[in-house]
C-alpha cells in the first residue's frame, strides 16, 4: 500500500496526459491528480507516498497540508530545500513530481492532507488524501459482566478490550455462528449484550476484529447457570405396588447447571445427600410405606425445587372375608354384611348380586328388602385388594322345622322347673314368640323368657300348676316363621327294660319317659330278697318285705341305674316310679329277674283234682279210636316197622340237646330309643349293652 501497482499507475498517468493536453490545447493553467486511490493505508513504522502527477505549467510551487496545517511547501525542480513543518521534518520526503513519501509513518500521522499547486498567472490546482495508518492488534481481551450468568435475571454483556491497534471493524460469533442484533442480542460498540439469558446461550462466544491491515479473534467461554427444573421421580422397579420383604429404589432426577444435589425426606427422617438422587429401601415395611419428598438444590445459584411421590407398601387383610346377615326387621328387612378388616389399604367389598353401584372398605353393611326370592338364596360379598382377591358366602333362610326340647329341676325354693325350648336352623337367627293358650307369655314370678328368647321356663310348686297347659312357640324371620305347640302331662314312664349281667349279680335298669312328661326324679324300687347291705329303715319305701320297696332315688335327667349284689338263685322284681316334687306317677311294668318260683297252694290243688278226670277222658277217647279203626280194617294201610335201635338214639339224643325255654317274664330286647323321634343327642344316657343270663331251669312243685 506504500506506492501504487503498476496497472493503477499507468491509469493514472494516461489519464493525467489526457487532461493536460486538453487544458493546454484551450488555455494554460495548472492541473494535478492522484495516482491510484486518494484513501492510503498504511502500518505503523512503515514508508508510504501519497503520489500524484501535474501538468500545466512548469515549476509550480506545491503545498502539503494536513487538514488545514501546512507541512511542507517545495518549488519543484528547484535545487533548494522543502520547507517542513515542526515535526515532520524526519518523516516527510517530497518527490520531483511533488508526491509526498512518509517515512516510518506514526499512528499520529493518519489524516487528511491536501496538495495545492500554484504558480504566477495562472489558477490554483489541488488534490486531496486520507492516510490511515494501523498498528497489528496485541492483547486483545474478552470479558463478561455480570460474573454469575443465572436464567432469567438480568441480561449480561459481553466486552472486548485491545492494547493495541485500530478496530474498523468488529464481528460477533455464537458457537461459530454470526450474531446480529435482535430481540435476544443487542450489538454494541465494543460489546455484545445478551437479554434475557437462558441455558441455550451457555456456548463459546467469539469476536472478531479486523482492520485493512489485520484480523484478530478472541474468545469466552459462558457458561448459563440454571435449575433446578422441575424435578423426575420414578420407583425401580416400577410397580403399582411393593409387599413387605420386597426392595427397591427411589429415584429422583433434574435438569440443572451445575447437576443439583438432592435430599430425600420422609416424615421427620431426613437421609443424606445424593449426586445422582437415588434412595434404597430393602427389605420394605408397610411402616415405609408413605410420602417421599425429593429436595432439589443449585449449590451455586441457591434455587430450590422440591416433589413428592407416594409409595405404596401393601399387605393383604388376615385370614379370609366373613360374610353374616341379620333382621332389621323380623318382618321388613335384611342386613347382609361383610368385613375383612386389617390390611393396607383397606379391601374394597361389595355384593353385586344385591346392588351394582354400593361398596364399603373393610367393613361393609347393605341393607334390603326381605324377598321370597332371597330364600335360601346364596349371595357372595366380592373383597377386592390390591394383594388379593377373596370372597365369602350367606345364604338367608326362614326358619325351617323343628322339635321343642324339654327339660325339668327344682331350684333352691323347692319349684318345679319346666324348660321349654325351641331352637329353629334360620339365617338370620330367628326370634322366638311365646303363648299359653290364646294369650302372649311375657316375664313374670311364673315365666321366664332367656334373652335370646330361645327358651322358656315356667316355675310351680306342684305338678298341677303345668299338667294340660298347652304353650305355643314361633319361630320367626323375615323370611318366615315356624309355630310348635307343646302340651305337658304328669310324671310318667315310657319304657322300661332290664339287663343282667352273665353272672346274673348285676342288673342294668333303663327307662324313657315321654318328651312331653314332667318328671323331676325316680324312686327305683325292687320287690323280692333283701339285698346285701340293704337297710331297711331309711331306704325302705313302703309295705313289708314281701311288698316293693326303694332301693334307690335318682334325679329326674337320670335314665339308668345298676343294681348290684345281686343273688343269681333268687328271683327278683323291679320297678320304677317317675315323680313330680312329691307327686308320683303311674309305675313302670314290672321286670322279673331270677328262677322261676314254683305253682301257688291253689294251682296244685286244681292240678289234683285234674288229673282223674283226664285220665277217665283219655281211656274213653282212647276205646273209642279202637273201635273205629277196627270197623274200618284199611287194608291199604302200609305195614309198621319197628324203629331202630339207632334211629330211636339219634331221637333221644336230639331231645336231649334241646335247650330249656328261658324265663322271659323280666327280658325284653333293649328299647328302640329313636321311637320318640329324639336325636342321639337327646337320649339321657348311652344305651347299655345287652348280656342274655344264663340258662335257668324252670322246676314245678306240686
Amino acid at each position: 500500500m506504500a506506492s501504487l501497482d503498476q496497472s493503477g499507475r499507468l491509469t493514472a498517468v494516461f489519464l493525467f496526459v489526457s487532461l493536460s493536453v486538453s487544458f493546454q490545447g484551450a488555455h494554460c493553467q495548472l492541473v494535478v491528480a492522484p495516482v491510484g486511490p486518494t484513501l492510503v493505508n498504511a502500518r505503523a513504522g512503515s514508508n508510504v507516498t501519497l503520489a500524484v502527477l501535474f501538468g500545466g505549467a512548469p515549476d509550480p510551487v506545491v503545498t502539503w497540508s494536513k487538514g488545514a496545517l501546512p507541512v511542507l511547501t517545495w518549488t519543484i525542480g528547484s535545487s533548494a530545500a522543502a520547507d517542513v513543518a515542526e515535526g515532520f521534518k524526519d518523516v516527510l520526503e517530497i518527490g520531483t513530481d511533488g508526491s509526498l513519501t512518509f517515512v516510518n509513518v506514526l499512528l499520529d500521522h493518519a489524516g487528511n492532507y491536501t496538495m495545492e499547486l500554484t504558480k504566477s498567472g495562472l489558477s490554483q490546482a489541488d488534490t486531496a488524501f486520507t492516510l490511515k495508518v494501523f498498528e497489528n492488534f496485541q492483547n486483545v481481551e474478552l470479558t463478561v459482566q455480570p460474573d454469575l450468568l443465572k436464567e432469567g435475571i438480568d441480561p449480561f454483556l459481553l466486552q472486548y478490550s485491545v492494547l493495541r491497534g485500530e478496530v474498523e471493524q468488529q464481528r460477533w460469533l455464537f458457537n461459530g455462528t454470526e450474531i446480529k442484533t435482535s430481540s435476544h442480542y443487542t450489538v454494541k460498540d465494543r460489546s455484545l449484550e445478551i437479554l434475557n439469558p437462558n441455558r441455550n446461550d451457555t456456548g463459546r462466544y467469539t469476536v472478531v476484529l479486523t482492520n485493512p491491515l489485520s484480523r484478530v479473534e478472541a474468545h469466552q467461554d459462558i457458561t448459563v447457570l440454571y435449575g433446578p427444573d422441575e424435578p423426575r421421580l420414578e420407583a425401580r422397579p416400577a410397580k403399582p405396588f411393593y409387599i413387605p420383604g420386597d426392595s427397591l429404589s427411589l429415584v429422583c432426577q433434574a435438569g440443572g447447571s451445575p447437576l443439583p444435589t438432592a435430599v430425600w425426606v420422609f416424615g421427620d427422617l431426613t437421609f443424606p445427600d445424593s449426586q445422582d438422587g437415588v434412595l434404597n429401601r430393602t427389605n420394605v415395611q408397610i411402616s415405609q410405606g408413605g410420602v417421599y419428598t425429593c429436595k432439589l438444590t443449585n449449590q451455586q445459584t441457591k434455587e430450590q425445587r422440591q416433589k413428592s411421590m407416594t409409595l405404596n407398601v401393601y399387605e393383604k387383610p388376615s385370614g379370609d372375608p366373613i360374610c353374616s346377615v341379620q333382621s332389621v326387621n323380623v318382618t321388613a328387612a335384611l342386613l347382609y354384611h361383610c368385613q375383612w378388616p386389617g390390611g393396607t389399604p383397606l379391601a374394597q367389598l361389595s355384593f353385586p348380586e344385591l346392588s351394582s353401584n354400593s361398596s364399603g372398605a373393610g367393613n361393609f353393611s347393605l341393607t334390603v328388602t326381605a324377598l321370597a326370592n332371597l330364600d335360601f338364596k346364596t349371595v357372595t360379598c366380592m373383597a377386592a385388594h390390591p394383594v388379593e382377591q377373596n370372597k365369602c358366602n350367606i345364604t338367608a333362610s326362614r326358619p325351617v322345622e323343628f322339635l321343642p326340647a324339654v327339660r325339668m329341676s327344682v331350684d333352691s325354693l323347692g319349684k318345679i322347673v319346666v324348660s321349654l325350648q325351641c331352637v329353629s336352623d334360620a339365617s338370620p337367627q330367628a326370634v322366638v314368640s311365646w303363648s299359653k293358650g290364646s294369650e302372649a307369655v311375657a316375664n313374670g314370678a311364673t315365666h321366664e323368657i332367656s334373652s335370646d328368647t330361645t327358651q322358656l321356663q315356667i316355675r310351680g310348686y306342684n305338678v298341677s300348676d303345668f299338667v294340660q297347659q298347652k304353650y305355643s312357640c314361633t319361630s320367626r324371620n323375615p323370611l318366615g316363621s315356624q309355630r310348635r305347640e307343646i302340651q305337658l302331662q304328669g310324671p310318667s314312664i315310657s319304657a322300661f327294660s332290664l339287663f343282667p349281667n352273665p353272672e346274673g349279680t348285676v342288673v342294668t335298669l333303663t327307662w324313657e319317659v315321654p318328651p312331653t312328661s314332667v318328671v323331676t326324679g325316680f324312686d327305683i324300687q325292687v320287690k323280692g330278697p333283701s339285698l346285701p347291705g340293704e337297710k331297711r329303715n331309711g331306704t325302705e319305701s313302703r309295705g313289708a318285705s314281701d311288698g316293693y320297696r326303694t332301693i334307690q332315688q335318682k334325679p329326674g335327667s337320670a335314665r339308668s341305674t345298676d343294681v348290684l349284689a345281686l343273688d343269681p338263685n333268687l328271683s327278683y322284681r323291679f320297678r320304677v316310679i317317675p315323680r313330680a316334687r312329691t307327686t308320683e306317677g303311674q309305675p313302670s311294668e314290672v321286670r322279673r329277674l331270677g328262677p322261676d318260683e314254683g305253682l301257688s297252694g291253689p294251682a296244685i290243688a286244681g292240678i289234683a283234682a285234674g288229673i282223674p278226670c283226664s285220665l277217665l277222658f283219655l281211656v274213653l277217647m282212647g276205646g273209642f279210636i279202637y273201635l273205629c279203626v277196627n270197623c274200618n280194617k284199611d287194608k291199604s294201610r302200609p305195614a309198621r316197622y319197628p324203629v331202630s335201635r339207632a334211629v330211636e338214639k339219634v331221637i333221644t339224643t336230639q331231645s336231649e340237646m334241646t335247650p330249656h325255654h328261658l324265663l322271659a317274664g323280666g327280658l325284653k330286647s333293649p328299647p328302640d330309643y329313636n321311637k320318640l323321634q329324639q336325636a342321639p343327642s337327646e337320649r339321657s344316657v348311652a344305651l347299655p349293652t345287652f348280656v342274655p343270663p344264663p340258662p335257668v331251669r324252670v322246676a314245678t312243685i306240686v
